[in-house]
């Protein structure tokens, strides 16, 4: 068994075992990461000789940290991390690069439309009609998107949306209300197989779907991370949000959907979002406005070669094909907007 697992901000880190009577054997760790002292290898791998195969990671981390040398000092490199690694291998997870990676990206698209092909082109993906998919939005209108489980009233106040011609959807994703507006936002989604994120931790799964596009604003010079559980940011403050859906039908696939503040009208936002003191609280900052930060203002570069630059580090990576959406999935999700993501018992379902 096989299994690989890029430690958020750190290195690959390769498992290769076998399991015998319900067993871990033969288990040999392996990686570009760098490990001091050199016999600290040796311990990792003893430590997990012989664990029950049904182990967790969290049992798998203890067993790592009791058995490394002292003084142990790990570059890219964490037992959790290893122990991840393993729980893929167990669990038959894929890689990156198993895949055809295809992209789409298209003319403005209505708010409804987008949260309506984000579920049509998961559940292809779950059924192995199509390629896992990256695919970068672009908007037609400013909106508010909401997470699948807010109260609508609570999150939007409508005479501030209807000030200034805001839309308000619903997506099928948990997580926080986002505002976006034309120009002033990146936006992108991947629709990806179940497998991809074998042995992963939903929590996890965020920072790993997310580590790509880390690597793209570093090369943009912005120093990101990933911030649990779902946002990315800066010194300088939250450039982005993630959200994830799961589907279970056929081999089952991910929607992993990130928004990112290239611009943001400050002003606009607040007087459109109702952004209290407890969704604050845990945030060290007094005001919704501090919160995040633009890419234009880290970057200087228009939004257009932002989002070039982040599909030619997707593609550099992992590969890349252009492709669109097919006519038969257009046409389910112009059906979705009509009995779903644009009616009011969607989108009010929690008043």
């Amino acid at each position: 068994m096989h299994g690989e697992y890029k430690v958020p901000g750190g290195k690959l880190v390769v498992v290769d075992l076998d399991v015998a009577d319900g067993a871990l054997r033969g288990v040999r760790v392996a990686g570009d990461f760098f490990l001091e002292p050199d016999e600290a290898i040796g311990a990792i791998d003893r430590a997990l000789e012989g664990a029950p195969a049904g182990t967790d990671a969290a049992g798998l981390t203890a067993r790592i940290e009791a058995a490394l040398p002292e003084g142990t000092v790990m570059y890219g490199l964490s037992a959790e991390g290893v122990a991840v690694a393993v729980r893929r291998a167990l669990a038959g997870a894929t890689e990156w690069s198993d895949y055809d990676w295809q992209l789409i990206h298209e003319e403005p698209q209505s708010p409804a439309l987008h949260m309506a092909l984000d579920e049509v082109i998961t559940a292809e993906v779950a059924t192995g009609a199509r390629p896992p998919t990256l695919r970068v939005w672009e908007w037609d209108a400013p909106a508010v998107i909401i997470g699948s489980f807010q109260s609508l009233r609570n999150e939007v106040d409508p005479a501030g949306a209807d000030r200034h011609g805001v839309t308000v959807v619903r997506r099928v994703s948990g997580g926080g209300a986002m505002f976006v507006e034309p120009g002033n936002t990146i936006t992108y989604s991947l629709s990806v197989p179940q497998s991809l994120v074998s042995g992963l931790s939903f929590a996890d799964s965020y920072a790993y779907l997310d580590d790509w596009v880390l690597s793209a604003l570093g090369d943009m010079g912005i120093a990101a991370w990933y911030q649990p559980l779902n946002d990315i940011a800066t010194e300088q403050g939250k450039i982005a949000g993630a959200a994830q859906k799961r589907v279970v039908d056929g081999r089952g696939a991910v929607l992993h959907h990130v928004t990112m503040a290239y611009d943001i009208d400050a002003d606009k936002m607040v007087d459109v979002l109702r952004i209290g003191g407890e969704k604050l609280s845990d945030k060290g900052t007094r005001s919704a406005k501090k919160r995040v930060d633009p890419l234009r203002r880290q970057t200087g570069l228009p939004r257009e070669t932002v989002i070039e630059r982040m599909i030619d580090s997707f593609r550099g990576r992992y590969g890349l094909t252009t492709g669109k959406v097919t006519d038969a999935e257009l046409a389910r999700a112009e059906e979705l907007v009509a009995t779903k993501f644009a009616t009011e018992g969607w989108t009010a379902r929690v008043p």
